[in-house]
């Protein structure tokens, strides 16, 4: 279905940052006739899902799963395209295998058949439960993804008209009280609530709200790009400039100028500098009021609220490429450690660096071979770690050892001979996502997805006083996650497109 056409005759529009929820609002814009410029502060296109090649290993930044591919093939069909023109998707089966240190191991999949079989080897007397999360997870999925995932909140009554859903479905509830409240088996109620992790969020504090991302999963499957997330990104871009649109890389904007309540100009590094009818940022959002409006009463008020708020937590990623193929080692895992919720604490309250860990390790090269030289793998291993804020630590001297920690642990656990076969090796540290990203704290996922900081109490997605100023991305409403930021894209693209009328 084509976008509806609307008079936007000499129409201009600037989106600042060109990760998903930046080119998902361009591609959104250009579609419905808006002159639309993107800017990107780094050298290459997607924000979070940059690419790295090294040594002829492909190396995504992430995100790395892929899911509800439905929302970004609306970004072709607005133009009467079809998404397979550009990017190719390969499904992902198990989505995730889940690996505990007693070597017991949980394929977490859509395939009912197989799961029902996972979940009575750690315990016959949950599937009964499990179906019964499944009707809860339905529920939250269809009033609180896709009656409200792309709804804009602007105004307190906005929230309170979604309130009787919300107390429906015991929002302020977390997601493993609720999990906790359908099965017993503590492994599975692990393996049922660690998605929240993917978005930023606490499973112990994050609203049950978020346990739609099961039914999000089990219906529209999980799924890797072919050549990587990077390939994704991309396609996307490919698709905005045949449209019309215009990508400006390697060119910070240093500030957005405004007059009165009214952003003007965009200005970047470089001293490019141009009108626009409309401004949105898909940048890190405390950066995006205290830096480039920090000049404009609204941005440095709104840098300092936003600043108080609670932010998710950071990540610790190291890349490698190793000699071999790992067949037995499938696209997506949970290396569970000894601990969870003492775990999880120790990142979300105390901010200190525990001697044990979960990792989530990536191993595209079983699905697509393409990411590596013949006969070798490409692989990271991530793990959360507070931000910044919470753990002020050197990571220039903390960072080579806390790598060296986790690809001890996956050789444990995993490739015995490890340090033997890797023939390159980098991570990425919290000071990595405050320095390329602006990232608040160096957060990876901006505001913490607890449900005081989200919808209204989340950031807006048209600027409250600067009424031409619009944000996109994880820190507004619906939050992190690839359909969350292109969700949040149509939310703001919905009330750009009605105000430039």
């Amino acid at each position: 279905m084509s976008a509806a056409k609307i008079d936007t005759t000499g129409k201009s529009a600037c989106v600042i940052g060109s990760g998903f929820g930046g080119l998902a609002l361009a591609i959104r814009l250009q579609s419905a006739g808006i002159r639309t410029t993107v800017v990107e502060s780094r050298d290459k296109p997607g924000g979070r899902a940059y690419y790295w090649e090294k040594d002829g290993f492909t190396f995504d930044g992430g995100p790395t799963v892929v899911t509800d591919p439905d929302c970004l093939k609306q970004l072709w069909a607005l133009s009467g395209q079809d998404m397979a023109q550009d990017v190719e998707l390969m499904p992902v089966m198990p989505f995730y295998r889940l690996n505990w240190p007693d070597g017991t191991n949980f394929d977490y999949s859509n395939d009912n058949v197989e799961l029902r079989k996972e979940i009575a080897r750690l315990n016959p007397a949950d599937i009964a439960g499990y179906d019964e999360f499944c009707d809860y997870a339905a529920g939250v999925y269809r009033e609180g993804y896709l009656k409200l995932g792309t709804v804009p909140f602007l105004d307190f009554t906005s929230m309170i008209k979604a309130a009787p859903a919300l107390a429906k479905y015991q929002a302020w509830r977390s997601v493993y009280s609720i999990v906790s409240k359908y099965v017993s088996n503590e492994k599975l109620r692990e393996a049922l609530s660690f998605h929240t992790l993917l978005v930023g969020g606490n499973p112990m504090t994050t609203s049950a709200i978020y346990a739609l991302i099961h039914k999000l999963e089990k219906d529209g499957g999980v799924w890797w790009t072919r050549g990587g997330t990077n390939r994704l990104i991309a396609g996307m871009v490919r698709l905005f400039e045949r449209l019309g649109g215009t990508m400006r890389l390697d060119d910070a904007v240093v500030k957005v100028h405004t007059l009165g309540t009214q952003a003007t100009e965009v200005e970047t590094q470089s001293g490019w500098r141009e009108s626009f009818d409309a401004v949105a940022s898909n940048a890190d959002i405390v950066h995006s009021y205290r830096d480039l409006l920090g000049d404009n009463v609204r941005g440095k008020k709104m840098g300092k609220s936003l600043s108080a708020k609670r932010f998710s937590p950071s990540l610790f990623v190291v890349h490698f490429g190793i000699e071999g193929r790992w067949p037995g080692i499938p696209h997506h895992m949970i290396l569970f450690g000894p601990r969870y919720k003492g775990l999880l604490d120790d990142i979300y309250t105390h901010g200190v660096l525990p001697r044990d860990f979960s990792i989530y390790l990536h191993h595209p090269t079983v699905t697509d071979p393409s990411m590596a030289p013949d006969g070798m793998s490409t692989f990271y291993a991530l793990v959360p770690v507070a931000h910044m804020g919470k753990l002020a630590v050197n990571w220039d001297e903390v960072g080579p050892l806390l790598e060296k920690r986790i690809l001890d642990e996956v050789g444990r656990r995993l490739i015995p001979d490890i340090h033997d076969r890797i023939m390159t090796k980098f991570h990425y540290a919290p000071s990595d996502f405050a320095h390329d990203l602006h990232s608040h704290l160096g957060s990876a996922f901006s505001l913490e997805p607890i449900l005081t900081q989200s919808a209204w109490f989340r950031g807006h997605n048209r600027d409250d006083v600067i009424k031409n100023f619009y944000l996109t991305g994880a820190g507004t409403h619906p939050g992190a996650g690839i359909p969350g930021v292109v969700g949040s894209a149509k939310a703001t693209a919905g009330l750009m497109l009605e105000d430039l009328k």
